[in-house]
């Protein structure tokens, strides 16, 4: 009997064990993960859970009894040591367990603080599992002080939290604007107005020499020669793909875990998805850090693991939650050189990203129709004309019929 085993027991790899099960596969399913918890969302980590309004059982993508009807085997809280790919095993807990195929689904790890400026500091924090979370729960109580480094969506949502529960809140920027890898002037001005309106301070072009303390942070000295109180720190400046595994066994890396159009690595029977892995796009390749990603390549991943033969086709989207804006992303912005704005209703706004006539991709906050008809048009190849979309005069769906 066919043997496929998964490592990495996030989205992706329940989404690709999910999928070949609902395309009949019959063999034996197997993931492997290395956290204690079944696999779960991750997004409201940073959102709803930490808020406390969540509680862990929601955030689990299936029930256990899901797993066991569809025999799905979840080894949990288990390492894989190794993988050997031509003798088609990989090695957990020391022993060796066969596959006829291997789907690698590492997910990513966050950027730490390195040791030499205080990153080993107790109370000093990352975002990425359940248990980062669950170790920071008890520091949000009202009064305290918290510095974020970085001004990422981890860092603001981790912000937007804080100053919802009462906390004394900074974030700090070594660039010049908080979300500026990711997102264009506009978006950046809304959400640094939204975040000062709750009593949140951004320090842009503010670089950290060193965090503060003896076993414990309490506080942060700015380049600048500044001092800062912290209670505690929270470092958001950025993850990157799990391919630890893959290259000790000889697959080849580039930027992330290199697959062909169908999600196959280097290695015969060799299989990636998700956050871990990157892809042909373009005429390059391109990495995406999204829950569609990871649900949608596992899924393809899964197709052509049954012989389906299909490439995958990304259609990136992405969302953040901060305070009662839901920042809703379609597409990528990369290479923009134009930005339309359009208002909607309230306080909704869209910031829509041109390259020539080109549209790439749409920003909308609290606005989920100019989400939806920015979506829909990019994945068309459709690109309106950047004055018909600033004319508010003119109905987003009508734009889908031009």
């Amino acid at each position: 009997m066919a043997h496929v085993v998964i490592v990495g027991a996030g989205q992706a790899g329940a989404a690709c064990a999910a999928k070949l099960r609902a395309l009949g596969f019959a063999g034996q399913v197997t993931i492997i993960g290395e956290e204690s918890a079944p696999p779960y969302q991750r997004p409201p980590l940073s959102k709803a859970y930490l808020l406390g309004e969540m509680e862990e059982e929601r955030l689990w993508l299936r029930s256990a009894e899901f797993y066991a009807d569809q025999g799905i085997s979840l080894r949990l809280g288990a390492k894989v040591e190794g993988i050997d790919t031509a003798a088609r095993v990989v090695t957990v807990g020391g022993e060796a367990v066969g596959f006829d195929e291997l789907v690698l689904t590492t997910g990513s790890v966050p950027r730490r603080l390195p040791a030499a400026v205080g990153g080993d500091l107790g109370g000093v924090y990352t975002v990425r599992t359940l248990a980062d979370v669950d170790a920071m729960r008890g520091e949000f109580v009202s009064g305290r002080r918290l510095v974020i480094v970085g001004g990422g969506y981890i860092g603001l949502e981790a912000a937007a939290v804080g100053a919802k529960l009462g906390l004394d809140v900074t974030v700090l920027e070594m660039a010049p604007r908080i979300l500026q890898r990711v997102a264009a002037p506009e978006t950046s001005d809304f959400f640094r107005a939204l975040h000062g309106a709750h009593g949140v301070k951004i320090l842009e072009s503010t670089g950290l020499e060193r965090l503060l303390g003896e076993g414990r942070v309490t506080g942060v000295r700015l380049l600048d020669g500044r001092d800062l109180p912290a209670d505690f720190v929270i470092a958001g400046v950025g993850i990157v793909p799990a391919t630890g595994l893959a290259e000790a066994a000889g697959i080849v890396i580039d930027n992330g875990i290199a697959t062909d159009e169908m999600g196959r690595t280097s290695a015969p029977h060799v299989w990636a998805a998700g956050d871990c892995a990157s892809f042909p796009w373009k005429g390059g390749r391109l990495r995406l850090e999204s829950v569609g990603n990871a649900i949608d390549m596992a899924e393809a991943v899964a197709e052509n693991i049954f012989g389906a033969g299909r490439a995958y086709e990304a259609k990136p989207w992405f969302w953040s939650d901060q305070y009662d804006c839901k920042l809703q992303i379609a597409g990528l912005n990369t290479g923009y050189d134009r930005i339309v704005t359009r208002k909607g209703e309230g306080e909704a706004v869209s910031f829509w990203y041109y390259r020539g006539a080109e549209l790439l991709a749409v920003d909308a906050m609290n606005d989920s129709r100019a989400y939806m008809v920015g979506k829909r048009l990019i994945e068309m190849g459709k690109s309106p004309a950047p004055e018909v979309v600033g004319d508010v005069s003119v109905e987003l769906k009508g734009l889908l019929k031009a």
